[in-house]
Protein backbone atom coordinates (compact mmCIF):
# COMPACT_ATOMS: atom_id res chain seq x y z
CA UNK A 1 0.00 0.00 0.00
CA UNK A 2 1.12 3.28 -1.00
CA UNK A 3 1.16 6.82 0.06
CA UNK A 4 0.93 8.82 -3.18
CA UNK A 5 2.31 12.38 -2.91
CA UNK A 6 1.40 13.52 -6.87
CA UNK A 7 0.26 16.76 -5.46
CA UNK A 8 2.36 17.08 -2.17
CA UNK A 9 -0.49 15.76 0.06
CA UNK A 10 -0.12 11.94 1.12
CA UNK A 11 -2.80 9.66 0.74
CA UNK A 12 -3.48 5.65 1.69
CA UNK A 13 -5.12 4.44 -1.05
CA UNK A 14 -7.67 1.51 0.36
CA UNK A 15 -7.45 2.43 3.37
CA UNK A 16 -10.70 2.83 5.85
CA UNK A 17 -9.18 6.03 7.88
CA UNK A 18 -10.83 8.75 5.70
CA UNK A 19 -13.29 10.55 7.31
CA UNK A 20 -15.52 13.27 6.08
CA UNK A 21 -15.84 16.79 8.20
CA UNK A 22 -18.25 19.66 7.34
CA UNK A 23 -17.91 17.91 3.63
CA UNK A 24 -14.12 18.21 3.62
CA UNK A 25 -11.79 15.08 3.52
CA UNK A 26 -9.68 14.64 6.67
CA UNK A 27 -6.93 11.95 5.89
CA UNK A 28 -6.06 10.22 8.78
CA UNK A 29 -2.56 8.98 9.13
CA UNK A 30 -0.59 8.79 12.34
CA UNK A 31 3.24 9.54 11.63
CA UNK A 32 4.95 9.83 15.10
CA UNK A 33 4.77 12.42 18.06
CA UNK A 34 2.53 14.69 16.04
CA UNK A 35 0.03 12.09 15.63
CA UNK A 36 -0.27 11.25 18.95
CA UNK A 37 -0.82 15.46 19.49
CA UNK A 38 -3.43 14.80 17.10
CA UNK A 39 -5.34 12.36 18.04
CA UNK A 40 -5.23 13.31 22.42
CA UNK A 41 -5.72 17.35 20.96
CA UNK A 42 -7.75 17.33 18.42
CA UNK A 43 -7.21 20.85 16.81
CA UNK A 44 -11.37 21.18 16.06
CA UNK A 45 -11.62 20.72 20.54
CA UNK A 46 -13.76 22.99 22.54
CA UNK A 47 -10.83 24.61 24.58
CA UNK A 48 -7.68 24.35 24.18
CA UNK A 49 -6.43 26.66 27.13
CA UNK A 50 -3.11 25.71 29.08
CA UNK A 51 -3.20 26.28 32.91
CA UNK A 52 -0.82 29.09 33.34
CA UNK A 53 -0.60 32.86 34.30
CA UNK A 54 1.16 33.76 31.13
CA UNK A 55 -2.46 32.82 29.44
CA UNK A 56 -4.74 34.70 31.02
CA UNK A 57 -7.67 34.23 28.43
CA UNK A 58 -9.35 30.38 27.82
CA UNK A 59 -7.71 29.94 23.87
CA UNK A 60 -11.38 28.48 22.80
CA UNK A 61 -11.45 27.91 19.26
CA UNK A 62 -14.42 27.02 16.91
CA UNK A 63 -14.32 23.53 15.16
CA UNK A 64 -14.69 24.35 11.99
CA UNK A 65 -12.64 27.14 11.80
CA UNK A 66 -9.89 25.47 13.36
CA UNK A 67 -10.26 22.62 10.93
CA UNK A 68 -10.71 24.81 7.71
CA UNK A 69 -7.21 27.13 8.99
CA UNK A 70 -5.10 23.28 9.10
CA UNK A 71 -6.13 22.99 5.33
CA UNK A 72 -9.33 20.13 6.12
CA UNK A 73 -6.82 17.90 7.35
CA UNK A 74 -5.38 16.28 10.36
CA UNK A 75 -1.86 15.88 9.60
CA UNK A 76 1.17 17.62 9.36
CA UNK A 77 4.40 15.60 8.99
CA UNK A 78 8.06 17.20 8.40
CA UNK A 79 9.71 14.30 6.97
CA UNK A 80 7.12 13.22 4.33
CA UNK A 81 6.28 15.90 1.73
CA UNK A 82 4.14 19.18 3.11
CA UNK A 83 0.43 18.62 2.77
CA UNK A 84 -1.02 20.75 0.19
CA UNK A 85 -2.89 23.55 1.83
CA UNK A 86 -6.40 24.46 0.92
CA UNK A 87 -6.70 27.98 0.35
CA UNK A 88 -7.79 29.85 3.40
CA UNK A 89 -10.51 31.72 3.72
CA UNK A 90 -10.02 34.17 6.43
CA UNK A 91 -6.92 34.80 7.70
CA UNK A 92 -4.77 33.01 10.80
CA UNK A 93 -4.51 35.47 13.84
CA UNK A 94 -1.86 35.33 16.42
CA UNK A 95 -4.16 33.81 18.64
CA UNK A 96 -4.70 31.01 16.11
CA UNK A 97 -0.99 30.24 16.52
CA UNK A 98 -0.89 30.41 20.39
CA UNK A 99 -3.56 28.40 21.19
CA UNK A 100 -1.72 25.69 18.14
CA UNK A 101 0.92 25.47 20.62
CA UNK A 102 -0.95 25.20 23.70
CA UNK A 103 -3.13 22.46 22.14
CA UNK A 104 -0.08 20.29 22.78
CA UNK A 105 -1.23 20.05 26.62
CA UNK A 106 -2.28 17.00 28.31
CA UNK A 107 -2.10 15.56 31.67
CA UNK A 108 0.88 12.90 32.77
CA UNK A 109 -0.77 9.85 31.94
CA UNK A 110 -1.21 10.81 28.54
CA UNK A 111 2.78 11.92 28.53
CA UNK A 112 4.76 9.79 25.84
CA UNK A 113 8.27 9.65 24.30
CA UNK A 114 9.07 10.02 20.99
CA UNK A 115 12.72 8.86 19.56
CA UNK A 116 14.05 10.03 16.04
CA UNK A 117 17.48 8.57 14.83
CA UNK A 118 19.90 9.09 11.88
CA UNK A 119 22.39 6.63 10.46
CA UNK A 120 24.87 7.12 7.43
CA UNK A 121 24.44 4.32 4.82
CA UNK A 122 27.16 3.09 2.75
CA UNK A 123 28.10 0.51 0.48
CA UNK A 124 30.09 -2.48 2.75
CA UNK A 125 32.94 -2.51 -0.21
CA UNK A 126 33.80 0.82 -1.16
CA UNK A 127 32.44 3.00 2.02
CA UNK A 128 31.18 5.25 0.13
CA UNK A 129 27.92 6.81 0.78
CA UNK A 130 24.15 5.10 -0.67
CA UNK A 131 23.30 6.81 -3.93
CA UNK A 132 19.10 7.33 -4.19
CA UNK A 133 19.07 4.77 -6.12
CA UNK A 134 20.21 2.35 -3.31
CA UNK A 135 18.16 3.76 -0.68
CA UNK A 136 14.88 2.89 -3.24
CA UNK A 137 16.12 0.02 -3.23
CA UNK A 138 16.04 -0.19 0.43
CA UNK A 139 12.88 1.50 1.32
CA UNK A 140 11.24 -0.64 -1.09
CA UNK A 141 12.70 -3.93 0.17
CA UNK A 142 11.73 -3.32 3.59
CA UNK A 143 7.74 -2.17 2.67
CA UNK A 144 7.65 -5.30 0.68
CA UNK A 145 9.14 -7.60 3.32
CA UNK A 146 8.13 -5.60 6.28
CA UNK A 147 4.73 -4.16 5.39
CA UNK A 148 5.69 -1.04 5.54
CA UNK A 149 3.42 1.74 3.17
CA UNK A 150 5.68 3.82 0.81
CA UNK A 151 5.57 7.74 1.36
CA UNK A 152 6.16 8.83 -2.29
CA UNK A 153 7.34 12.42 -3.84
CA UNK A 154 6.03 12.71 -7.70
CA UNK A 155 7.55 9.02 -8.75
CA UNK A 156 10.27 9.26 -5.96
CA UNK A 157 10.18 6.88 -3.31
CA UNK A 158 11.06 9.18 -0.33
CA UNK A 159 9.72 7.60 3.05
CA UNK A 160 7.70 4.87 4.65
CA UNK A 161 5.24 4.50 7.43
CA UNK A 162 4.13 1.82 9.10
CA UNK A 163 1.04 2.80 12.39
CA UNK A 164 2.71 5.52 13.82
CA UNK A 165 6.31 5.05 13.47
CA UNK A 166 7.90 6.56 9.57
CA UNK A 167 11.31 6.19 8.17
CA UNK A 168 12.56 9.17 6.07
CA UNK A 169 15.03 10.94 4.31
CA UNK A 170 17.29 13.67 5.30
CA UNK A 171 19.33 15.50 2.34
CA UNK A 172 22.04 13.61 1.92
CA UNK A 173 20.52 10.05 2.68
CA UNK A 174 20.59 10.34 6.37
CA UNK A 175 18.11 7.18 7.16
CA UNK A 176 15.62 8.16 9.91
CA UNK A 177 13.35 6.65 12.04
CA UNK A 178 10.82 8.41 13.51
CA UNK A 179 9.52 6.95 16.39
CA UNK A 180 5.83 6.07 17.85
CA UNK A 181 5.22 7.66 20.64
CA UNK A 182 5.50 5.11 23.26
CA UNK A 183 4.87 4.70 27.50
CA UNK A 184 8.13 3.43 28.35
CA UNK A 185 12.00 3.55 27.61
CA UNK A 186 11.71 -0.41 27.20
CA UNK A 187 9.31 0.18 24.31
CA UNK A 188 11.73 2.77 23.10
CA UNK A 189 14.26 0.43 22.71
CA UNK A 190 12.38 -2.71 21.56
CA UNK A 191 11.39 0.03 18.66
CA UNK A 192 15.18 0.59 18.04
CA UNK A 193 15.82 -2.61 17.74
CA UNK A 194 13.09 -4.09 15.69
CA UNK A 195 13.82 -1.01 12.82
CA UNK A 196 17.75 -1.89 12.87
CA UNK A 197 16.88 -5.78 12.27
CA UNK A 198 14.62 -5.00 9.38
CA UNK A 199 17.17 -2.51 7.92
CA UNK A 200 19.63 -4.83 8.30
CA UNK A 201 17.84 -7.91 6.74
CA UNK A 202 17.43 -5.70 3.76
CA UNK A 203 20.34 -4.18 3.62
CA UNK A 204 23.19 -6.84 4.22
CA UNK A 205 21.57 -7.99 0.71
CA UNK A 206 22.74 -5.42 -1.27
CA UNK A 207 25.70 -4.73 0.85
CA UNK A 208 25.06 -1.88 2.49
CA UNK A 209 26.12 -1.09 6.27
CA UNK A 210 24.72 1.95 8.41
CA UNK A 211 27.02 4.31 10.47
CA UNK A 212 25.95 5.17 13.92
CA UNK A 213 28.20 8.63 14.21
CA UNK A 214 27.26 12.56 14.55
CA UNK A 215 29.54 13.74 11.65
CA UNK A 216 30.40 12.00 8.06
CA UNK A 217 33.96 11.34 9.16
CA UNK A 218 35.56 10.24 5.64
CA UNK A 219 33.84 11.74 2.58
CA UNK A 220 33.56 15.29 1.40
CA UNK A 221 30.43 17.25 0.89
CA UNK A 222 30.61 16.67 -2.92
CA UNK A 223 30.56 12.99 -2.06
CA UNK A 224 27.29 12.96 -0.49
CA UNK A 225 24.30 12.08 -3.17
CA UNK A 226 21.18 14.65 -2.98
CA UNK A 227 17.93 13.37 -2.29
CA UNK A 228 15.38 14.36 -4.35
CA UNK A 229 12.80 16.18 -2.20
CA UNK A 230 11.80 19.25 -2.91
CA UNK A 231 12.56 21.54 0.13
CA UNK A 232 15.63 20.63 0.41
CA UNK A 233 16.06 22.21 -2.79
CA UNK A 234 14.86 25.46 -1.31
CA UNK A 235 17.36 25.12 1.79
CA UNK A 236 20.16 24.16 -0.17
CA UNK A 237 20.13 27.31 -2.29
CA UNK A 238 19.34 29.36 0.73
CA UNK A 239 22.33 27.99 3.66
CA UNK A 240 25.13 29.84 2.02
CA UNK A 241 23.58 32.55 2.03
CA UNK A 242 23.52 33.06 6.07
CA UNK A 243 26.42 30.99 6.90
CA UNK A 244 29.72 28.66 6.58
CA UNK A 245 28.46 25.40 7.15
CA UNK A 246 24.12 24.95 6.65
CA UNK A 247 25.36 22.40 3.72
CA UNK A 248 27.48 20.78 5.88
CA UNK A 249 24.42 20.38 8.42
CA UNK A 250 22.09 19.01 5.85
CA UNK A 251 24.41 16.44 4.49
CA UNK A 252 27.07 15.17 6.36
CA UNK A 253 25.34 15.05 10.51
CA UNK A 254 23.01 13.04 12.05
CA UNK A 255 21.44 13.21 15.33
CA UNK A 256 19.41 11.15 17.78
CA UNK A 257 16.46 13.22 19.62
CA UNK A 258 13.67 12.75 22.08
CA UNK A 259 10.52 14.40 21.67
CA UNK A 260 8.75 15.13 24.90
CA UNK A 261 4.85 16.66 26.69
CA UNK A 262 3.95 18.95 28.89
CA UNK A 263 0.51 19.64 30.87
CA UNK A 264 0.63 22.96 31.10
CA UNK A 265 2.14 25.94 29.86
CA UNK A 266 4.24 26.58 33.04
CA UNK A 267 5.16 23.03 33.13
CA UNK A 268 6.56 23.52 29.16
CA UNK A 269 8.24 26.77 30.74
CA UNK A 270 10.22 24.89 33.41
CA UNK A 271 11.09 21.89 30.60
CA UNK A 272 11.74 24.47 27.98
CA UNK A 273 14.22 26.20 30.57
CA UNK A 274 16.17 22.64 31.73
CA UNK A 275 16.31 21.37 28.24
CA UNK A 276 17.94 24.65 27.32
CA UNK A 277 20.25 24.86 30.01
CA UNK A 278 21.54 20.92 29.98
CA UNK A 279 22.08 20.89 26.41
CA UNK A 280 25.17 21.16 26.38
CA UNK A 281 26.09 18.44 29.11
CA UNK A 282 23.74 16.31 26.58
CA UNK A 283 26.20 17.45 23.92
CA UNK A 284 29.43 16.75 26.15
CA UNK A 285 27.49 13.25 27.55
CA UNK A 286 27.19 12.08 23.75
CA UNK A 287 29.99 13.67 21.77
CA UNK A 288 30.52 11.58 18.62
CA UNK A 289 31.97 13.03 15.97
CA UNK A 290 35.58 13.98 15.83
CA UNK A 291 36.39 13.08 12.01
CA UNK A 292 36.44 14.82 9.09
CA UNK A 293 37.50 13.79 5.02
CA UNK A 294 39.17 10.88 7.33
CA UNK A 295 41.16 13.00 9.72
CA UNK A 296 40.48 14.68 13.57
CA UNK A 297 38.87 17.63 12.62
CA UNK A 298 39.90 19.42 16.36
CA UNK A 299 36.02 18.85 17.74
CA UNK A 300 34.51 16.15 19.91
CA UNK A 301 31.21 17.00 18.84
CA UNK A 302 31.63 18.41 15.24
CA UNK A 303 28.03 18.17 14.88
CA UNK A 304 26.99 20.61 17.44
CA UNK A 305 29.50 22.97 16.15
CA UNK A 306 28.18 23.24 12.41
CA UNK A 307 25.14 24.88 13.68
CA UNK A 308 27.03 27.44 15.39
CA UNK A 309 27.58 28.76 11.76
CA UNK A 310 24.65 26.81 9.72
CA UNK A 311 21.79 29.94 10.17
CA UNK A 312 22.19 31.75 13.43
CA UNK A 313 18.34 33.51 12.88
CA UNK A 314 16.97 29.87 13.74
CA UNK A 315 19.46 28.28 15.37
CA UNK A 316 21.21 28.47 18.83
CA UNK A 317 20.06 28.79 22.98
CA UNK A 318 16.97 31.08 22.85
CA UNK A 319 17.93 32.84 26.09
CA UNK A 320 14.39 34.76 26.05
CA UNK A 321 13.12 31.53 27.31
CA UNK A 322 14.24 32.43 30.85
CA UNK A 323 12.48 35.88 30.75
CA UNK A 324 10.00 35.87 33.25
CA UNK A 325 7.84 36.99 30.05
CA UNK A 326 8.04 33.34 28.26
CA UNK A 327 5.74 31.79 27.39
CA UNK A 328 3.73 30.39 24.41
CA UNK A 329 3.14 33.75 22.88
CA UNK A 330 6.94 34.54 23.11
CA UNK A 331 7.67 31.49 21.09
CA UNK A 332 4.71 32.69 18.49
CA UNK A 333 6.90 35.91 17.93
CA UNK A 334 9.91 34.51 17.93
CA UNK A 335 9.20 32.02 15.55
CA UNK A 336 7.16 34.77 13.18
CA UNK A 337 10.55 36.43 13.41
CA UNK A 338 12.29 33.73 12.15
CA UNK A 339 12.73 33.65 7.98
CA UNK A 340 10.73 31.87 5.73
CA UNK A 341 11.87 28.27 3.85
CA UNK A 342 8.78 28.04 1.12
CA UNK A 343 5.07 27.84 0.82
CA UNK A 344 3.18 24.50 -1.05
CA UNK A 345 0.71 25.07 -3.58
CA UNK A 346 -0.59 23.54 -6.36
CA UNK A 347 1.70 20.57 -6.73
CA UNK A 348 5.31 22.19 -5.86
CA UNK A 349 7.36 24.21 -3.22
CA UNK A 350 7.41 27.88 -3.95
CA UNK A 351 10.78 29.32 -2.86
CA UNK A 352 10.10 31.72 -0.07
CA UNK A 353 13.53 31.95 1.42
CA UNK A 354 14.19 34.93 3.44
CA UNK A 355 10.52 36.16 3.16
CA UNK A 356 8.55 37.16 6.35
CA UNK A 357 5.73 34.87 7.59
CA UNK A 358 3.78 38.15 9.29
CA UNK A 359 3.56 39.11 5.61
CA UNK A 360 1.96 35.67 5.10
CA UNK A 361 -0.19 36.58 7.61
CA UNK A 362 -1.38 39.78 5.79
CA UNK A 363 -1.76 38.40 2.94
CA UNK A 364 1.36 40.58 1.75
CA UNK A 365 3.83 37.50 0.71
CA UNK A 366 4.78 38.08 -2.65
CA UNK A 367 5.49 34.81 -4.37
CA UNK A 368 1.21 34.17 -3.15
CA UNK A 369 0.01 37.62 -3.16
CA UNK A 370 -3.77 37.84 -1.71
CA UNK A 371 -3.31 33.92 -0.21
CA UNK A 372 -3.54 33.50 3.49
CA UNK A 373 -1.75 31.27 5.57
CA UNK A 374 -3.20 27.67 6.87
CA UNK A 375 -2.31 25.88 10.29
CA UNK A 376 -0.72 23.53 7.88
CA UNK A 377 1.98 26.20 6.66
CA UNK A 378 2.74 27.54 10.19
CA UNK A 379 3.54 23.63 11.21
CA UNK A 380 5.51 23.96 8.01
CA UNK A 381 7.38 26.87 9.33
CA UNK A 382 7.80 25.64 12.88
CA UNK A 383 9.75 22.88 11.41
CA UNK A 384 12.03 25.09 9.68
CA UNK A 385 13.79 26.34 13.08
CA UNK A 386 16.30 24.70 14.53
CA UNK A 387 17.27 25.72 17.89
CA UNK A 388 18.77 23.48 20.53
CA UNK A 389 15.77 22.88 21.58
CA UNK A 390 12.32 23.24 19.51
CA UNK A 391 8.77 23.98 20.78
CA UNK A 392 5.53 22.58 18.24
CA UNK A 393 3.44 20.92 20.04
CA UNK A 394 5.85 18.89 22.27
CA UNK A 395 9.50 19.76 23.33
CA UNK A 396 12.42 18.26 21.23
CA UNK A 397 15.53 17.81 22.65
CA UNK A 398 18.17 18.38 20.13
CA UNK A 399 21.75 18.76 21.17
CA UNK A 400 23.15 15.29 20.84
CA UNK A 401 25.22 13.20 18.31
CA UNK A 402 24.33 10.31 16.42
CA UNK A 403 25.82 7.05 17.84
CA UNK A 404 25.37 3.25 18.34
CA UNK A 405 22.26 1.17 19.71
CA UNK A 406 22.80 1.26 23.24
CA UNK A 407 23.50 5.19 22.70
CA UNK A 408 19.73 5.03 20.99
CA UNK A 409 18.02 4.24 24.39
CA UNK A 410 20.43 6.02 26.24
CA UNK A 411 19.22 9.31 25.27
CA UNK A 412 15.69 9.75 25.70
CA UNK A 413 16.58 7.95 29.29
CA UNK A 414 18.72 11.00 30.16
CA UNK A 415 15.89 13.04 29.23
CA UNK A 416 12.89 11.25 30.77
CA UNK A 417 14.34 10.87 33.85
CA UNK A 418 15.07 14.42 34.48
CA UNK A 419 11.77 16.20 32.65
CA UNK A 420 9.48 13.38 33.63
CA UNK A 421 9.76 13.37 36.89
CA UNK A 422 8.19 16.54 39.23
CA UNK A 423 11.12 15.86 41.63
CA UNK A 424 14.26 15.56 39.50
CA UNK A 425 12.93 18.65 37.31
CA UNK A 426 12.74 20.43 40.26
CA UNK A 427 16.20 19.51 41.40
CA UNK A 428 17.48 20.63 38.13
CA UNK A 429 15.53 23.66 38.31
CA UNK A 430 17.43 24.39 41.44
CA UNK A 431 20.72 23.63 40.38
CA UNK A 432 20.30 25.92 37.44
CA UNK A 433 18.79 28.99 38.76
CA UNK A 434 21.81 31.25 39.20
CA UNK A 435 23.13 29.64 35.41
CA UNK A 436 23.37 33.15 33.26
CA UNK A 437 22.64 33.83 29.84
CA UNK A 438 26.28 34.32 29.41
CA UNK A 439 27.58 31.35 30.98
CA UNK A 440 24.72 28.93 29.22
CA UNK A 441 26.01 30.59 26.24
CA UNK A 442 29.82 30.17 27.18
CA UNK A 443 28.84 25.87 27.27
CA UNK A 444 27.15 25.88 24.42
CA UNK A 445 30.18 27.40 22.42
CA UNK A 446 33.07 25.41 24.23
CA UNK A 447 31.49 21.80 24.59
CA UNK A 448 31.73 21.23 21.33
CA UNK A 449 35.27 21.37 21.59
CA UNK A 450 36.10 19.95 24.80
CA UNK A 451 33.48 18.27 25.81
CA UNK A 452 33.50 16.68 29.58
CA UNK A 453 36.42 18.14 30.09
CA UNK A 454 34.79 22.06 29.67
CA UNK A 455 35.98 24.39 33.09
CA UNK A 456 33.08 25.64 34.87
CA UNK A 457 32.44 27.65 37.74
CA UNK A 458 35.08 26.01 40.09
CA UNK A 459 35.25 22.44 38.32
CA UNK A 460 34.56 20.61 35.25
CA UNK A 461 31.14 19.67 33.12
CA UNK A 462 32.17 16.52 33.99
CA UNK A 463 31.01 17.03 37.57
CA UNK A 464 27.80 18.19 36.45
CA UNK A 465 27.64 15.86 34.27
CA UNK A 466 28.02 13.34 37.08
CA UNK A 467 25.06 14.90 39.32
CA UNK A 468 22.86 15.00 36.18
CA UNK A 469 22.80 11.55 35.55
CA UNK A 470 22.38 10.98 39.31
CA UNK A 471 19.43 12.58 39.38
CA UNK A 472 17.81 11.63 35.54
CA UNK A 473 18.55 7.60 36.97
CA UNK A 474 17.01 8.43 40.27
CA UNK A 475 14.07 10.11 38.35
CA UNK A 476 13.42 6.48 36.04
CA UNK A 477 13.41 5.01 39.38
CA UNK A 478 10.51 6.63 40.64
CA UNK A 479 8.82 6.29 37.44
CA UNK A 480 8.97 2.53 38.46
CA UNK A 481 9.11 1.01 35.49
CA UNK A 482 12.90 -0.53 35.98
CA UNK A 483 14.05 1.61 33.14
CA UNK A 484 17.29 3.38 35.07
CA UNK A 485 19.63 0.29 33.15
CA UNK A 486 19.27 2.63 30.18
CA UNK A 487 21.52 4.64 31.56
CA UNK A 488 24.72 2.54 32.22
CA UNK A 489 26.08 3.58 29.09
CA UNK A 490 26.25 7.29 29.52
CA UNK A 491 26.81 6.68 33.45
CA UNK A 492 30.26 5.10 32.57
CA UNK A 493 30.70 8.49 30.19
CA UNK A 494 30.39 10.80 33.04
CA UNK A 495 32.17 8.85 35.83
CA UNK A 496 35.51 8.69 34.16
CA UNK A 497 34.77 12.30 31.82
CA UNK A 498 36.21 10.23 28.33
CA UNK A 499 33.49 10.98 25.88
CA UNK A 500 32.60 8.85 22.94
CA UNK A 501 34.89 10.70 20.65
CA UNK A 502 37.54 10.46 23.09
CA UNK A 503 37.60 7.12 22.82
CA UNK A 504 37.24 6.68 18.81
CA UNK A 505 40.34 9.27 18.48
CA UNK A 506 42.35 7.22 21.30
CA UNK A 507 41.65 4.08 18.61
CA UNK A 508 43.08 6.02 15.77
CA UNK A 509 45.92 7.36 17.36
CA UNK A 510 46.19 3.93 18.24
CA UNK A 511 44.96 0.68 16.92
CA UNK A 512 43.89 2.08 13.49
CA UNK A 513 47.38 3.62 12.38
CA UNK A 514 45.51 7.32 11.93
CA UNK A 515 43.37 5.40 9.52
CA UNK A 516 39.54 6.41 10.10
CA UNK A 517 37.92 3.76 7.84
CA UNK A 518 37.85 0.90 10.66
CA UNK A 519 35.39 3.47 12.45
CA UNK A 520 32.60 2.04 9.99
CA UNK A 521 33.27 -1.36 11.50
CA UNK A 522 33.69 0.15 15.31
CA UNK A 523 30.22 2.16 14.88
CA UNK A 524 28.48 -0.37 12.27
CA UNK A 525 24.85 -1.29 13.28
Amino acid sequence: MALVSNTGSIHRIGAGTVRCRGGSMAFNLPTHMESLKMKDNPIGSSSLSCSSGNITHGLHVDRVRMASKLGGRMIVAASPPTEDATVATEPLTKEDLVAYLASGCKPKEKWRIGTEHEKFGFEVGTLRPMKYDQIAGLLNGIAERFDWEKIMEGDNIIGLQQGKQSISLEPGGQFELSGAPLETLHQTCAEVNSHLYQVKAVAEEMGIGFLGIGFQPKWRREDIPIMPKGRYEIMRNYMPKVGSLGLDMMFRTCTVQVNLDFDSEADMIKKFRVGLALQPIATALFANSPFTEGKPNGYLSMRSQIWTDTDNNRSGMLPFVFDDSFGFEKYVDYALDVPMYFVYRNKKYIDCSGMSFRDFMAGKLAPVLGQFPTLTDWENHLTTIFPEVRLKRYLEMRGSDGGPWRRLCALPAFWVGLLYDEVSLQNILDITADWTSEERQMLRNKVPKTGLNTPFRDGLVKHIAQDIVKIAKDGLERRGFKESGFLNEVTEVARTGVTPAEKLLELYNGKWGHNVDPVFEELLY
